[in-house]
């Protein structure tokens, strides 16, 4: 089972919200899911990153893939260090 770190969209028409989560990659984008690392509201002026960066590292550690925009919000937060 291939596990990955990625956004379910949450929220109303024209308004959206994002859980970040780790889920089945064969699992449908708002579908079910293992766990909920956190939120990303892009819609605020900076946008709300509120990541349990704890539960990100170690969804990491274990093996989950994060999808791009994943890993920006995880980049972010602080859970993943950026390499240089």
């Amino acid at each position: 089972m291939a596990v990955k770190i990625r956004l379910t969209r949450m929220g109303d028409k024209k308004s959206p919200f994002y859980r970040v989560v780790v889920a089945d990659s064969k699992s449908p984008r708002d579908g079910k899911f293992i766990d909920i690392l956190g939120t990303y509201n892009p819609l605020t002026n900076p946008a709300e990153i509120k990541i349990d960066n704890e539960k990100a590292t170690k969804w990491l550690k274990n093996g989950a893939l994060p999808t791009e925009t994943a890993k920006s919000i995880l980049k972010k937060s602080g859970a993943i260090q950026e390499s240089k």
